[in-house]
């Protein structure tokens, strides 16, 4: 039998272990009946086709939030969606503590106020800070990736250290920032860290992911190589990239236009933070128009299609003020995000269609854009400096996470585990194992309100996108005499000249009559069996007519 009182140094994970995003991790301390906790992050990742009418989803916190009287601190490594994009929708279940670094507290501050939620403090550590939390020390970790104030996370515990990463990656001139903290690392390395939880994104890449320098000296070349007007579309939060364009566009005598809400506001929290200085004037979208083709440069949002952002509505002709056509083009300084290929596909074919050049990074000899996780080369610097005796793969699908696992142990890291969403992972004491599985899940943002991924207004949603919708309404007289009906009308039907169906709901009336001509005068009275009837007649008739079943509802009067 376990102690139960025996203190326990636990890793839960409950996004972020078998896909790439919504990450919200927890660590917990003491006895299993009576652990203190802090959690790190709290993201979202974006719906799809198969999630239809919902744009964000994060992690369910139920596990952790039946426990949220004994959470000491939500730290958060840096500002990207994946990390930070639940605050305002978790914290109300959570109210905990919230600690970032100033980049990073600017953005969630805005993010809680667009909740209702601007009385919520986010606790500002400086760079290289620390804070105590219950049994936890966090210091700050200086690492660079894709966007300003990346960290790692050095969690001291009476039990051992853990090296929690967040995303990164090891670029010898980020730009913007400064560079990895090694010395720190190193440090931490020698004093013995207990176990290192880990980026897995690019853990099939070998090599290194490439330095922001690099592509900085190629988007000035390639940019001032170009006639016409010049749109430029990447991740906003690459504040880095985004200076190089900048950059790039004064090199080649061109003003800026920031396209897109989002772009506006990473600059504005750059510039409010210190981290973009001397920034020169940028051209408003409403007199963009007026600069010769050749003096203007569009820095957009877009860079997945997505159809709402600067560079879909310019691809779409349907941008208020800023177009592009014969002669102009557009530079595609990102990756694509898997999942994403259509939506980026379709935009690149719409500006095609408008004259447009198309430039990817995969058309240039030199890159246009680098990978913000770390590739092989990285991954094994960063085992050779911190030395772990546990390595926790995290932030990858479930290939990724076998693949660093295994890649871990050929670094000679004594132990390694795979951990899944909801999986308790003990780190101490003894080997380290999952000892437990918790309630884990999703929850979609519906409109206003969060629900599970499985609720019940989501699955019709989802089944009336793919089959249709009838209904179907029927009067009876008292002694079960039909007085009125059966009325058929749907939603997502089609007649062959693609005009709603109508005139072919005909054959289901009928069918409807015929079944209901069949019924005892008994079975007509009971309202459970004529609904059970007509649900059956009409899905096997529109299955006959249409080629689908569609979900029904049956309204039943009597008079």
């Amino acid at each position: 039998m376990p102690n139960l009182d025996t203190p326990e140094l636990v890793f839960l994970p409950l996004g972020g272990c078998g896909e790439i995003g919504m990450n919200l991790n927890a660590y917990g301390y003491g006895p299993s009946d009576d652990r203190r906790w802090i959690l790190v992050d709290l993201g979202v990742t974006f719906g799809d086709d198969t999630t239809p009418g919902i744009d964000l989803i994060c992690a369910d916190p139920q596990f952790i939030e039946d426990h949220a009287e004994n959470i000491d601190a939500i730290f958060l490594t840096h500002a990207h969606e994946d990390h930070i994009g639940a605050v305002g929708l978790l914290w109300p279940r959570l109210r905990a503590p919230l600690y970032a670094t100033p980049f990073t507290a600017h953005l969630v501050a805005g993010k809680l106020a667009e909740r209702g939620l601007g009385h919520v403090d986010v606790n500002v550590v400086p760079l290289e800070g620390q804070v105590e939390a219950g049994p936890f020390t966090v210091t700050y970790v200086t690492l660079t990736h894709s966007i300003p104030e990346p960290n790692a996370l050095a969690i001291k515990t009476p039990s051992g250290t853990i090296l929690h990463t967040g995303d990164w990656k090891i670029d010898p001139d980020p730009l913007i920032g400064e560079g990895v903290d090694v010395d720190g690392l190193k440090k931490l390395g020698d004093e013995g860290v207990l176990a290192m939880v880990c980026d897995s994104t690019n853990v099939f890449v070998d090599g290194e992911s490439g330095s922001e320098a690099t592509v900085r000296h190629n988007l000035i070349e390639l940019i001032a190589s170009l006639k016409g007007r010049v749109a430029v579309a990447t991740f906003a939060s690459n504040v880095a990239r985004v200076a190089t364009v900048i950059e790039a566009a004064k090199k080649a005598d061109r003003s800026v236009c920031l396209a897109g809400r989002s772009m506006h506001k990473i600059v504005d929290a750059a510039v409010q933070t210190g981290v973009l200085k001397d920034l020169p004037d940028l051209v408003d979208e409403a007199d963009a128009g007026s600069f010769p083709a050749d003096k203007i440069l569009y820095l957009c949002t877009g860079s997945q299609g997505e159809e709402r952002a600067a560079l879909g509505r310019i691809s779409a002709g349907t941008h208020r003020n800023l177009s592009l056509g014969e002669g102009d083009t557009a530079i595609f300084s990102s990756r694509v995000i898997p999942g994403n290929e259509k939506g980026i596909f379709d935009m690149q074919n719409a500006l095609a269609e408008r004259g447009v050049r198309i430039i990817t990074d995969r058309m240039t000899q030199d890159p246009i854009h680098v990978s913000g996780h770390p590739a092989r080369d990285e991954l094994e610097r960063m085992y050779q400096w911190v030395r772990p005796r546990i390595s926790v793969p995290v932030h990858g699908e479930r290939r990724h996470i076998m693949e660093h696992a295994a890649f871990a142990r050929s670094m000679q890291v004594p132990e390694a585990v795979t951990p899944r969403n909801g999986d308790m992972i003990r780190l101490w004491p003894g080997k380290a194992e999952c000892i437990d599985v918790v309630p884990n899940g999703r929850l979609h943002l519906d409109g206003s309100r969060l629900v599970p991924a499985n609720s019940e207004g989501l699955g019709e949603r989802i089944a009336i996108s793919k089959y249709g919708y009838v209904t179907a309404s029927i009067t009876f007289d008292e002694d079960g005499s039909i007085a009125d009906g059966p009325y058929l009308t749907s939603r997502g039907l089609s007649e062959e000249d693609g005009s709603l169906a109508d005139e072919s709901l005909d054959a289901v009336e009928m069918a409807c009559d015929e079944a209901l001509d069949g019924l005892s005068r008994r079975k007509r009275l009971d309202d459970d069996t004529v609904e059970t009837v007509l649900v059956r007649t009409i899905r096997r008739s529109c299955e006959r007519v249409f080629g689908r079943k569609p979900l029904v509802d049956v309204t039943i009067m009597r008079v």
